[in-house]
């Protein structure tokens, strides 16, 4: 996993080149352009830790990236709601000059840790574990991860298949110890997705394959299987119910709800009454992110602690339950 400078600028992702004056570098190859950002601050201390990645078109910022889906600087080449952008890092890095610090003692990359944090984020857990690797013991210079793919989602479809630029924050502190003081380098990136100007950039039916799959990435797995909720580790406290991909669909239709009130009323997670028809107003779940609840013993309004679904995503639940919730096909007002 571990990589030095100069293998990561044959892989074609990572300038090791110093470059005294600017946060950012930029250089070309026949593939990709690619960028250096050191963004943490004053520059004796900011080379304790730079981040790499490798747009196809420059950043016009030392600590933003931003790409439209689908563009050239899209890793995954695709309109498809998501902008792919690889990321890794250096520690001890050399491509400032001015850079005097002494050697890494440790690195923490926030929300990293999946222990309910709201916004813990596989992909940081994942650039922390290849970080990890980084040799901080022996001070190498320029000691390098492997890049982690980080996946920016637009916001949406809404309805009007409308959707909107979606973001992502990766923040990082390198503190060192070494001889007496301790100093901190905290590194900042903004990472941007816009939508494509293409006439199918926000067509939810481009984005995914079925409703089913629509509401399992767009509401579900954004939403619902997140640490501390309906994820594998959290779920037994959260009404049993598993919300995660692949999982979900079994574990909602036609299945009683873990919640005493809705079982008496007869209500079950989705209530598919045949294979073509269903009813929201008997299916638990429905209810539930609708926040139309008889009383206090059917528990709280869905998702917990964040806001309340977009009236166009719980319109979309609703039709899909309505035609029988299928797991396949596109049933009216849900696309």
């Amino acid at each position: 996993m571990l990589r030095t400078a100069s293998a990561l600028l044959l892989a074609g992702w990572l300038l090791p080149t110093p470059a005294a004056d600017a946060q950012t570098t930029t250089t070309s190859s026949s593939t990709s352009t690619t960028i250096i950002i050191g963004g943490g601050g004053a520059a004796r201390n900011d080379c304790l830790l730079v981040l790499g990645t490798v747009p196809n078109t420059p950043t016009n910022h030392p600590r933003h990236i931003r790409c439209a889906d689908g563009a050239p600087c899209d890793a995954d080449g695709t309109v498809n709601g998501v902008c792919q952008f690889p990321v890794g890092a250096c520690g001890n890095s050399t491509f400032d000059a001015r850079c005097t610090s002494p050697g890494v003692a440790s690195i923490v990359v926030d929300h990293a840790l999946d222990n309910g944090d709201l916004d813990f984020d596989t992909e940081f857990q994942a650039l922390q574990n290849v970080i990890n690797t980084i040799d901080i013991d022996n001070d190498t210079p320029d000691d390098c991860t492997s890049a982690i793919d980080v996946h920016v989602l637009l916001q949406g479809t809404y309805s009007n298949n409308d959707c909107r630029r979606g973001k992502k924050l990766l923040r990082i502190t390198t503190e060192s110890d070494f001889f007496g003081g301790t100093v901190i380098d905290r590194d900042r990136l903004r990472i941007f997705c816009d939508p494509s100007p293409s006439p199918s950039g926000c067509d939810p039916m481009v984005f995914y394959a079925s409703a089913f799959d629509r509401i399992q990435r767009q509401i579900f797995n954004q939403n619902c299987a997140v640490s501390g909720c309906h994820d594998s580790q959290s779920y037994t406290g959260s009404g049993n119910l598993l919300l995660e991909q692949g999982a979900a669909y079994g574990n909602l239709i036609g299945v009683v709800p873990d919640n005493d009130a809705a079982e008496a009323a007869g209500w079950l997670r989705i209530n598919q009454t045949s294979p073509t028809t269903g009813d929201p107003q008997t299916s638990f779940l429905f209810r539930k992110v609708d926040h139309d609840l008889p009383s206090t013993d059917f528990g709280l309004g869905m998702p917990r602690l964040r806001p309340q679904l977009d009236q166009a995503l719980i319109d979309v639940i609703e039709a899909w339950i309505i035609a029988g919730a299928p797991q396949t096909g596109w049933p009216a007002g849900t696309f």
